[in-house]
């Protein structure tokens, strides 16, 4: 059975499944498009151009508000709803042939996203957790996979959480109706700052107003914005980095309490929503020990719903809500297209060579096969550096015209992940923290000593995985600063003419698409490489 689903929201996204199989996950917001995008019409084309068949079934996803007031047929499926008979099925026409229509709510896409993708088998019970900008809630499913609300435990706890940096950052609008979808990655990075865990008699009031319980949170409710603590202060006061840390703890605590008073079956638990890309609340997640396994797909926010939804159509029209993919299901890099050749030294290199410039500090972009599928760059689109310096994290932020606070995530070799991280598992989708155990690694070290690793094996991406190979030969180390290529506000870049667009504009030294090394004539790292006496690709250049 074939299956083209699309999510209609913000985070857009096109999925096919073939088979059970996900052959491509289209993601409005890569190749260079605005962050949190939702589906257009080129989005559409780009897909169709992959499918080698009509589809049996086209399936939406479900959004809010569907208007109970309306006339006409009802197409779109709610917001929230878990109920099989929360479904609709129907008919449309496709390429002038009639096709199967489905659509279930964007709660079901999260929980069926994640169990579909997980590793457990069919049939497994478990737990589940949907936290994200409305919704956060805790869900039982059974062996038939019907699915039980344990409870609506806090709504909006991503919103909340995010709202808290809006608070303090004056240039973001207090009368805003909704908080910004980059400032909870920006809180992430904060928390991490702070050094004291009990909140003032102030900052109790300023959580008990954050969370107070109502259908929906605004600056603007609070009788005197303006006496608020933390009102516009700006990310570096000290004290608002403090009360970040204790904020985004009392957030989980919130949920934890609820989870070890009433869950106590010892279930593998399910994460899904915007909320499990925090990867200090994965963690403490799996520290709790009240779950036989924790799994967080890589695609946890909008951007799985189009899979999620693909998923549940199949398991109602097929009974399995099982598919094999891989997280290296976007499309392919776009090579044609007009630039500036002139500007580059042209090398075939190959492992050593790379791993030799990066050993000498020279930062590049890393382009291999097809995008990632979700938010997180995991090798094949990169910015990759070595990973010694401070002074590379500064220079990273700069390129990514990002605030300095913010981290900069490792890529290690799998079977080196124990020795520099304390991690004894694979952990490919860069989705939990772990403490760095040596002072060497500092460009990756975050200000609490932990890191938000990703391991490589030569299984889960071999390009790269030579890579690290031929850099801990070089260094001894066998773990690069990877960090996600593209422009701010933008999505994963897919073509060249904007790679290199980006790489003169933001001081990169160069990039490497797929095996071939661009480097740029300007960079002044690039020039003091060529003097270096142990240069010896000059006669690879083209």
């Amino acid at each position: 059975m074939n299956i083209l689903s699309y999510n209609p929201s913000h985070n857009g996204a096109i999925a096919y499944l073939k088979d059970a199989h996900l052959l491509v996950s289209i993601e409005a917001e890569k190749n260079s498009n605005y962050r949190h995008s939702p589906i257009s019409s080129h989005d559409v084309f780009d897909v169709l151009g992959e499918l080698e068949e009509m589809p049996d079934v086209l399936c939406t996803g479900g959004w809010w508000p569907w208007d109970e007031n309306a006339t006409g047929s009802r197409a779109l499926a709610g917001y929230r709803g878990v109920l099989k008979n929360d479904i609709i099925i129907g008919q449309r026409r496709f390429w002038g042939k009639p096709i199967r229509y489905f659509s279930s709510s964007h709660e079901r896409s999260h929980l069926l996203c994640a169990f579909g993708m997980s590793s457990l088998p069919k049939g497994t019970p478990c737990y589940a957790l949907i936290w994200e900008g409305a919704i956060g809630a805790f869900y039982e499913i059974d062996s038939e996979l019907n699915i039980t609300v344990l409870a609506d435990v806090m709504n909006e706890p991503g919103h909340r959480y995010a709202l808290l940096y809006g608070l303090a950052d004056p240039t973001f609008p207090k009368n805003s109706a909704f908080s910004r979808f980059s400032d909870a990655g920006k809180l992430m990075a904060l928390a991490s700052f702070s050094v004291r865990s009990t909140p003032s008699i102030d900052e109790k009031k300023l959580i008990d107003f954050l969370l107070q319980d109502c259908p929906h949170l605004e600056l603007s409710s609070h009788e005197d914005i303006s006496h608020l603590r933390y009102h516009n202060v700006g990310a570096d006061d000290p004290e608002f980095r403090n009360f970040a840390g204790i904020f985004s703890n009392k957030i989980f605590d919130v949920f934890h309490q609820f989870a070890r008073a009433r869950m106590k079956k010892r279930m593998p638990l399910l994460i899904s929503g915007g909320c499990g890309l925090n990867c200090d609340w994965n963690t403490k997640w799996r520290e709790t020990n009240l779950f036989s396994e924790v799994f967080v797909p890589p695609v946890a926010n909008d951007s799985g719903s189009a899979i999620g939804t693909a998923i549940d159509a199949q398991f109602h029209l097929t009974g399995n809500p099982k598919i094999d993919w891989n997280v290296y299901s976007g499309l392919d890099f776009i090579t044609t297209g007009p630039f500036d050749l002139g500007l580059y030294d042209l090398y075939e290199t190959n492992y050593e060579m790379i791993a030799d410039m990066l050993a000498n500090n020279l930062i590049i972009g890393w382009v291999n096969g097809k995008y990632e599928i979700g938010p997180r760059a995991l090798g094949n689109r990169s910015i990759l550096a070595a990973p010694f310096q401070e002074s590379t994290r500064v220079r990273l932020n700069e390129i990514k015209q990002r605030e300095q606070f913010r981290p900069i995530a490792p890529v290690c070799l799998e079977e080196e992940a124990t020795k520099w991280f304390g991690c004894d598992h694979a952990s490919p989708f860069m989705l939990y923290t772990h403490r760095v155990r040596t002072d060497a690694l500092a460009a990756v070290t975050h200000v609490n000593g932990t890191a938000r690793i990703q391991t490589v094996s030569s299984v889960t991406n071999r390009n790269l995985y030579e890579l690290l190979i031929a850099f801990k030969a070089r260094t001894g180390y066998g773990v690069l600063c990877n960090t996600s290529l593209n422009f701010k506000g933008r999505g994963f870049i897919n073509k060249i003419g904007d790679l290199s667009a980006y790489a003169v504009k933001h001081n990169l030294d160069g990039f490497v698409v797929e095996g071939r090394t661009y480097l740029l004539k300007s960079s002044r790292s690039y020039q003091a490489y060529l003097r270096m006496p142990h240069f010896t690709a000059t006669d690879q250049r083209k």
